[in-house]
């Protein structure tokens, strides 16, 4: 069965400390790459699970070793990114809130 290829935007605490641990141990998903603007945060979640440092979001997002992405970013990120991972073909599992407002968050679904 093969296994969904994970990047993360960002090197945020929950990542590190929740997410990426999970990745790891599921039997359906590894941690490919991470990016972050911070490059020391990146390296510090990427290196336990021998995943790839990126220099920026968009090299993850066109990125085609990628299947899917968590975005554990500010909140006030979270609509530009979704929607940006959802173009480039890109599975997303967000942070709540998804959006800000309930205006946001339906204009996701169209």
């Amino acid at each position: 069965m093969a296994r969904l290829r994970w990047g993360v935007l960002g090197a945020a605490k929950i990542a590190r400390d929740w997410v990426a641990p999970a990745i790891h141990l599921s039997d359906r998903g590894e941690l490919t790459a991470v990016a972050s603007l911070t490059q020391g945060k990146a390296e510090d979640l990427a290196a336990p699970y021998g995943a790839r440092v990126l220099h920026d979001y968009e090299a993850l997002l066109d990125d085609p070793g990628i299947d899917a992405v968590y975005i554990p970013l500010p909140n006030t990120e979270h609509v530009a990114w979704t929607a940006r991972c959802l173009e480039a073909g890109k599975h997303v599992l967000c942070e709540k809130p998804l959006a800000m407002t309930v205006a946001e968050a339906a204009e996701m679904t169209r």
